[in-house]
């Protein structure tokens, strides 16, 4: 097979009250506030992006808040972790600084030859910070309460959960272009492609978990890169001939998208890397104004009395 999935391009979860999420990612982890915008299929309610400095595929979080939603519940057939890359020397720090700020963290625990602080958002999400052996050389974003030099860099990989992992494996190997690259107990790592930052995905495998429910507090789904629109019409094409089911190509105005579920539940999207979030504001002024797809500006005035009031952390 030549084709072969770069890495990950964002993730995206849900939360429950949209400031308190705000606060969270673009305070306390000092990530830079990307977009705001809506849910495209929901416009009532705001998604959100956040990531690096760049605004670079690889870094982006992104979430769906719905105030009063109720609390899902991790399990089988989700992402139960979301793991951000930081600096080796930088593990103390976070630690300092998540306690300081109320957050119970577990850590420094090892994995494989990675130390890593793990801990939950305010919505109960699970997240991990990873120091890894390997330098990363992205640029953090600097413009926040969080000083560049332990700046997240972007994300590091994710966790599945599964029943059963064999055929999520294969997909993973034999379809998507990544490696088996290590094994624990029941973790089972793969890596991307390049194996560089942002390429690794591990399959907890759990026979015995509870299939999980997406709500609040979980992740929704996770986003696999396609450099170009070539090659997401290439993938498409691919997953569709395993007899898989997987969505038409949807403008997301950042990018384009198209879904499938992979063996074992997990929502996965393919998303361009273009045209990015600069289309719609200057790279300078990202995240500052409520952004909306041109099929939804007549209806502007509406959902901004709708939509409740947010403050950018500084």
């Amino acid at each position: 097979m030549n084709q072969a999935i770069p890495g990950l391009h964002h993730v995206t979860a849900i939360a429950g009250d949209p400031q308190r999420n705000l606060a969270f990612y673009a305070g306390t982890l000092g990530m830079r506030f990307v977009k705001r915008t809506v849910n495209f299929d929901d416009p009532g309610t705001y998604h959100f992006y956040y990531g690096d400095g760049a605004a670079s595929p690889g870094s982006i979080m992104t979430f769906f808040p719905w105030p009063g939603a109720p609390r899902g519940r991790q399990g089988a057939g989700l992402t139960t972790a979301t793991a951000f890359s930081i600096p080796g020397a930088s593990l103390g720090w976070w630690a300092t600084r998540l306690k300081d700020a109320g957050v119970s963290v577990d850590g420094p625990l090892p994995r494989f030859d990675d130390q890593l602080l793990s801990f939950d958002d305010p919505d109960g999400l699970r997240l991990e910070l990873v120091a890894t052996a390997a330098s990363d050389p992205r640029e953090p974003w600097g413009g926040g309460s969080v000083p560049a030099e332990h700046g997240i860099r972007g994300f590091h990989g994710v966790t599945l959960t599964e029943n059963s992992v064999d055929r999520t494996a294969a997909l993973l190997t034999e379809t998507l272009g990544f490696r088996a690259s290590g094994q624990s107990g029941n973790r089972s790592r793969f890596h991307a492609a390049d194996a560089g930052p942002g390429t690794t995905v591990d399959l907890l495998h759990d026979p015995a978990a509870p299939r999980g429910i997406v709500a609040v507090g979980t992740v929704h789904h996770v986003a696999w890169r396609a450099p170009g629109d070539a090659d997401q019409e290439r993938w498409r094409k691919t997953i569709s001939g395993l007899g898989t089911h997987i969505t038409p190509i949807v403008d997301r105005c950042y990018f384009r998208s198209t879904y499938f579920r992979e063996p074992g539940g997990v929502l996965f999207e393919i998303a361009t890397d273009g045209p990015g979030f600069a289309i719609d504001e200057s790279p300078e002024r990202l995240g500052e104004t409520l952004r909306l797809p041109p099929w939804l500006e007549s209806r502007r005035a509406e959902l901004e009395e709708t939509l409740p009031a947010i403050e950018i952390p500084t």
